[in-house]
């Protein structure tokens, strides 16, 4: 990795990456654009997809921060038995654990008090953890090989991998989130 980034280098090495990850974020809005039918008979899914995207855009993006930290600071090795990796592995799981269902039973709230909750408390509240855990994997899979793939490619880990860590949760959080939706309901 060079000692030394310019805005020049930055913009060089960032631009491409930022172009492709637009056409995948793309994707993900034809994706969830497709699902209409079903999140629209069922408010309550409809105001949960924000916050399952956001939730686990901020994991991965948060665990992403953390490994590249770690990369920087000389503590990461990319093995399974680096304690540093799995301790943020589990606190990602942990949080996924707990964040998840409260995001699934504030949506449940607010469609309730709206007066159109379709789906029993339960039902969303298990969709939205569902969901979530699921999530959990792929925000450790997704941040550990793009920190990986940074430190392969001599790219500073700070300019890369949260964009793609970020984008990447983002279309698999609507791809996740309405596969279980087509489980459960």
């Amino acid at each position: 990795m060079p000692e030394e980034w310019s805005v020049k280098g930055i913009v060089a090495a960032t631009f491409p990456l930022l172009a492709v990850l637009t056409v995948v974020e793309l994707w993900g809005g034809l994706v969830l654009d497709g699902s209409r039918a079903v999140l629209t008979r069922y408010p309550s899914l409809l105001t949960l997809v924000p916050g399952i995207i956001a939730v686990a855009g901020n994991l991965g993006s948060v665990l992403a921060s953390r490994l590249s930290t770690a990369f920087h600071l000389g503590t990461l090795a990319f093995a399974p038995t680096d304690d540093e990796l799995a301790g943020n592995a589990a606190a990602t799981f942990a949080l996924a654990a707990t964040l998840f269902p409260a995001v699934g039973a504030g949506a449940w709230l607010a469609r309730y008090a709206l007066g159109d909750a379709a789906l029993a408390l339960g039902t969303v509240v298990f969709i939205a953890a569902a969901s979530g855990l699921l999530l959990a994997v792929v925000a450790v899979a997704i941040a550990t090989t793009a920190t990986y793939a940074a430190f392969q490619l001599q790219l500073d880990p700070d300019d890369v991998v949260v964009p793609v860590v970020t984008t990447t949760c983002d279309v698999l959080g609507v791809v996740v989130f309405l596969l279980v939706v087509g489980a459960v309901v």
